[in-house]
């Protein structure tokens, strides 16, 4: 069999996870065959530091692989995944799957946390909508990266959802952290919000998957989310917040706390949290109430392992969890984070249904229906929580 030739578009953050995490499958060969970003001097660290080519267009970079692996900011893509697809590509798209970011160049003065929202759930929507034509039209696959979906205790709730035929009656669900690594981040024409679209979309779209699945067993279709209500906040702006260092707070136009109440058309509902408040590192975690078990999924931190240090230099040079904030005293260790949140597992899955022309479980659909319900829920949170209905492709 040859090599599935993969090429990266971005070099940051996310394209160096999914270097490291294409490079643990083994069922299948991988060739990562190239990178492309517009910042010659991030494009060449990159290409050096994982011994792959470097590209210096993004259409060198489609010609030379069979499929193209988003990974740069939201605001872009759109616009390379149908690119992609329009040229035979099979397409893998980082969260988000696309959003709404305002005018092309927007004016100095606008901010995404003033602008209206009944414009942006429609362009989102839109957006969503060309993204899966163009992969229908050239019919390449649609596979949207959402790690949660695969993430080993999420799919073991999958597991114990179709053994049982479990219904869900309600499920609760939380990303939340100090504040994001990216720069993009905090401006809403980059990001296409904050921590409900950022953080919020992991867990939305965890609990939107395993909806999905109890509806496949049980009903023989999928149980899609109908309506929303939503409040965010600007916690770390507010007059009266004295910070004490600890917190990301240079954020320009978009909210640092969210908070989301989903009803699903079979009545039954999911809340979801996100924040920019919590320390001690990333707090991911998804909790099922069913008609006939509950589960609680601690994706991070989990207790595989627990340690005390008493002193914080001992483990300088020591990897422990993300964003922890601090080595010394408790923590949890995690023995392999890409594993634990879904990375690797979620692009080898990728690769089997480029290789055997299978459906991703996590595709455009999914993708879509996530994108509906984060952009309907910023119209909630202008509305005061207003109940908004969920427009869906």
């Amino acid at each position: 069999m040859k090599p599935i030739r993969v090429g990266i578009v971005g070099s940051k953050f996310a394209a160096n996870f999914h270097c490291e995490s294409f490079r643990q499958i083994g069922k299948l060969p991988i060739e990562i065959a190239g990178v492309y970003s517009p910042t010659t001097e991030h494009r060449e660290a990159f290409a050096k530091k994982h011994g792959i080519p470097s590209c210096d267009s993004y259409e060198n970079l489609i010609d030379r692989v069979d499929v193209i692996d988003v990974c740069c900011p939201g605001y872009k893509h759109e616009a390379c995944a149908v690119q992609a697809a329009k040229a035979g590509k099979h397409v893998i798209v980082e969260k988000p799957f696309t959003g709404a970011f305002g005018p092309a160049n927007p004016p100095a003065d606008w901010r995404g946390n003033q602008a209206p929202k009944e414009p942006m759930l429609r362009e989102a929507l839109a957006s969503s909508r060309r993204m899966i034509d163009a992969a229908a039209a050239s019919g390449v696959k649609l596979m949207y990266a959402e790690n949660w979906v695969f993430a080993p205790s999420v799919q073991k709730e999958v597991e114990i959802l179709k053994a049982t035929k479990g219904q869900i009656v309600w499920a609760m669900a939380e990303e939340s952290h100090s504040g994001s690594h990216s720069p993009a981040y905090g401006v809403w024409s980059l990001s296409g919000g904050g921590s409900l679209m950022g953080k919020g979309c992991h867990p939305l779209t965890a609990v939107l998957y395993l909806k999905r699945v109890e509806g496949a067993t049980r009903l023989g279709r999928p149980i899609r989310p109908a309506a929303v209500s939503c409040r965010v906040h600007e916690l770390t702006r507010n007059p009266a917040y004295a910070s004490a260092g600890f917190l990301r707070t240079d954020y320009r136009d978009v909210e640092d706390y969210c908070q989301v109440h989903v009803i699903f058309d079979d009545g039954f509902v999911a809340d979801i949290f996100s924040s920019e408040v919590v320390m001690g590192g990333v707090h991911n975690w998804v909790e099922v109430y069913a008609n006939n078990h509950r589960m609680r999924c601690n994706i991070n931190p989990n207790d595989s392992c627990t340690l005390y240090n008493p002193r914080e230099e001992q483990l300088k040079d020591v990897y422990i969890a993300e964003k922890l904030g601090t080595k010394q005293g408790w923590s949890f260790p995690s023995p392999d984070e890409n594993w634990q949140t879904g990375y690797p597992q979620e692009l080898e899955h990728f690769m089997q249904c480029v290789a055997c022309d299978r459906e991703p479980e996590s595709g455009g659909p999914l993708g879509a229906d996530t994108v509906s319900v984060l952009y309907a829920s910023y119209l909630s949170a202008e509305r005061k929580g207003a109940e908004v209905a969920v427009p869906l492709i």
